[in-house]
């Protein structure tokens, strides 16, 4: 099947644009800018729809707030009956520091909201995730801050080189799959 449905995870509200725990959104929407589609509001998300390649691409970014994400990522799946194997999430990641992503077919939620409540809603944690890695700089006790917060100037030119890729690879995992695509992704390093 040739039709992919493409999530990024993030906060609806001006107070959460570009911010790090919102990277998901502002990767989905390059992509769908590079292909010339545009947002339309929707059931439980913004959506584009983006055709490239003879695939189909739905691409959501959720109005459910982050901890409600798997309400909109199963009503899309299943209305455009969308296999789970090609489902993508884009997520950000603590765990992982700023200059990775990390591409698996699997994986837990990490203590993540969103992805806490898709893998409740789907009841497994096989679905691939695109894991943007922001970094973990905070002082003790401030996490909530840095996530929630916006990049540093010093930041901006290795956060955007990640969104381009990151376009790259969704891209790379609809035409050449999920195995070939992590073995490029998962050995990028960004300076």
């Amino acid at each position: 099947m040739n039709k992919f449905l493409i999530i990024g995870l993030g906060n609806i509200g001006e107070e959460y644009r570009h911010t790090r725990h919102n990277i998901g959104f502002d990767v989905v929407t390059a992509f769908v800018l590079r292909h010339n589609a545009f947002f339309k509001l929707d059931r439980l998300a913004e959506v584009a729809e983006v055709k490239w390649k003879g695939r189909t691409f739905i691409c959501i970014k959720p109005t459910t707030y982050m901890n409600l994400s798997g309400k909109a990522f199963k009503y899309w799946m299943d209305k455009e009956k969308i296999e789970l194997a090609n489902t993508l999430t884009i997520v950000d990641d603590l765990a992982l520091p700023l200059n990775k992503i990390r591409l698996r077919g699997s994986g837990s939620d990490a203590g993540h909201n969103g992805l806490k409540d898709i893998q409740l809603t789907l009841g497994t944690d096989q679905y691939p995730k695109l894991r943007f890695g922001i970094g973990n700089q905070y002082p003790k006790g401030r996490q909530v801050d840095f996530v929630l917060g916006r990049w540093l100037p010093e930041e901006q030119a290795i956060v955007q080189q990640k969104i381009d890729k990151s376009v790259e690879i969704i891209e790379s995992f609809a035409t050449i799959g999920l195995e070939k695509t992590m073995n490029t992704a998962n050995n990028m390093n960004f300076l």
